[in-house]
């Protein structure tokens, strides 16, 4: 829930809060529900808020200590937050409202920055110690809730989406080569604390920042799973480690239906959001709310999975909606979507998750979402492929099945300025390979998917489109716990049945087969996918624009040659290669970067 931002001066001048304003103004999709700004010496604090948890104006934000001591703004939510309350309070702390922001004011008041290691839950929050003027940074592990940061010599800016930082003008919008290199290469994935502006970084998930008054800062990573096998686990067999990962996938959901306001799922038919489905429904909530959208078919793609999604609805008795987009509204969307996004995403269902987000945040505020799971436990095609490698072989294996393109093709796309010394993206997923702490070359992978790869990508989708509605979407498969357990996951379980084996294992108890052994399914949005005609005109003239030209990021001869074959020309893993170059400079001229 909501939007943050805030702007902390270390050169002795008084924080701008017409630019905090402006930034609040901008996350105002985000928080339609309220709006608060706060200014104390050297740093002002500006929140959005969606009404989720408490209700009253007592959850209002920002939000001060009761003893004056704490000021700090909040977005997200603390599933466990209750449970934490009491524990404070036996420990001689006093509440005045139930907001979760204030279980996390009096929690920091406790415990300090290991307050986090405490919460179960999606956030990111900054928060104010008076006097020591003190700004302490945080996000939570998975990157689930966003957090960029903006600096010069003598301020840092901080807000819940980079368009809210283009608000406040001063921002340094010249092109990182290093991240665009990513783009490239990771089908639009730019890894923390990189985005592709030289002058916006993102906080890493896991990660407290605390900002001294005097500009400095020191960084604290607090969570990383193991992917090894660990002696607790020993001697479980298949049917044991099953029932392990349905019971923690059991909880997880549980934990997400904590609100003061109702909670829906997005229900694509496939096996995770089934899953979800299916434990509610086990832990006896009837008359679930459930959405799917389906689109037009285009060059002979269907558009929808209406027939697994229907058949999960009637099993669980859903009271169930769902939405067929004719493929001219996709082109009339296309330009709402690329405005909400934080950065550029190409791939095509951020247009599904738009429209459908934009009608179900017409009947809820909170829906359950299936996403990380195919990271998370194994669902993708290339993962017994790196099964089958030995570790110092993983970094060029994972390139050949993962990467987009390899650093050799992108001196051919894009222009001598924007080619940076060597083989950054390589040179990153070599490094992460190195580190300790992963069994196999497939742990090593699924790590480096998890805490980079899906947290740029997939996460940072579901956020940036639902909350362009004041939608929040809860994404129970990233609960740190389950997430835990599946890092310790033997990878031949998590390999069987053509990935996600114990995963659907679980789902046998509880689905009907039809569901569990379907192929794997995803949002298609065959419109962008087959560039038709409404999307293929915008596609042209953003590459013709006179913005494009002045920019020259891509080589004229590559651009020419992806125009004269717009639907041929294709990524080494399947992507539109025009749609991937052209939706860079649209969203670049959407946000006014010239």
């Amino acid at each position: 829930m909501c939007g943050l931002s805030g702007e902390i001066r270390f050169d002795g001048r008084r924080p701008d809060p017409a630019a905090v304003g402006r930034m609040s103004d901008r996350l105002a999709a985000r928080g339609p529900d309220g709006q608060g700004l706060w200014t104390r010496g050297a740093v002002a604090l500006g929140h959005r808020r969606l009404k989720i948890i408490d209700l009253s104006d007592l959850g209002a934000q920002p939000m001060t200590d009761a003893r004056g001591e704490l000021t700090g703004v909040f977005n997200g939510c603390v599933y466990n937050y209750r449970e934490l309350r009491d524990e404070l309070r036996g420990l001689g702390h006093r509440f005045t409202s139930t907001s979760d922001t204030e279980v996390v004011l009096k929690a920091y008041r406790q415990w300090g920055t290991a307050c986090v290691e405490h919460f179960h839950g999606m956030f990111a929050f900054a928060l104010v110690e008076h006097r020591t003027g003190r700004l302490v940074l945080a996000r939570d592990r998975l990157g689930i809730k966003p957090l960029y940061l903006s600096r010069t010599p003598g301020r840092l800016r901080f807000a819940s989406s980079l368009p809210a930082l283009l608000a406040a003008g001063d921002v340094d919008t010249s092109l990182d080569p290093t991240a665009v290199h990513q783009y490239l290469s990771w089908h639009a994935t730019v890894a923390s604390p990189r985005t592709v502006l030289n002058g916006v970084r993102k906080l890493p998930p896991a990660t407290v920042r605390v900002v001294e008054p005097d500009g400095t800062h020191r960084d604290h990573r607090y969570w990383q799973p193991s992917y090894t096998r660990r002696p607790e686990y020993a001697g479980m067999g298949a049917s044991e480690w099953r029932d392990a990962v349905l019971e923690a996938l059991r909880t997880a959901v549980r934990r997400r239906m904590v609100s003061d306001v109702q909670v829906g799922v997005l229900l694509s038919g496939g096996l995770d959001s089934s899953l979800i489905v299916a434990l509610l429904a086990d832990e006896g909530q009837r008359d679930l709310m459930t959405f799917s959208v389906g689109f037009e078919s285009e060059g002979g793609e269907d558009g929808d999975e209406f027939r697994y999604s229907d058949l999960v609805s009637r099993e669980f008795a859903t009271d169930h909606r769902r939405l067929m987009v004719p493929s001219d509204r996709v082109s009339t969307a296309l330009d709402g979507a690329i405005a909400a996004m934080s950065e550029p995403m190409v791939s095509h269902d951020v247009v599904a998750f738009y429209l459908l987000s934009e009608q179900v945040s017409k009947e809820v505020k909170v829906v359950q979402s299936g996403q990380g799971a195919d990271e998370v436990f194994a669902g993708y095609h290339w993962y017994p492929q790196l099964a089958e490698v030995a570790r110092e072989d993983e970094p060029e294996r994972y390139a050949e099945t993962y990467f987009d393109r390899p650093h050799a093709d992108l001196a051919r796309i894009l222009q001598p300025h924007m080619l940076p010394p060597g083989d950054v993206s390589g040179d990153f997923v070599r490094a992460h390979m190195a580190v300790p702490g992963a069994e196999s070359a497939l742990d090593a992978a699924l790590r480096l998917d998890t805490h980079v790869m899906l947290v740029d990508d997939p996460v940072k989708r579901v956020d940036n489109m639902t909350m362009a509605w004041g939608l929040e979407a809860r994404v129970p498969f990233l609960d740190h716990e389950l997430v835990e357990l599946a890092a310790a996951c033997p990878p031949e379980l998590k390999l069987a049945d053509g990935g996600k084996g114990v995963l659907k294992e679980a789902g046998r108890k509880l689905l009907p087969r039809e569901v569990v052994d379907r192929p794997k399914g995803y949002f298609p949005v065959p419109a962008i996918r087959h560039m038709a005609g409404p999307v293929l005109q915008r596609v042209q003239e953003a590459l013709k624009a006179p913005e494009a030209t002045e920019r020259g990021l891509f080589r004229e001869s590559y651009v020419a040659e992806l125009l004269a074959a717009p639907e041929e020309c294709r990524t080494r893993r399947g992507a539109n290669a025009l749609w991937q170059v052209a939706l860079l400079e649209i969203w670049l001229q959407t946000h006014g970067i010239t």
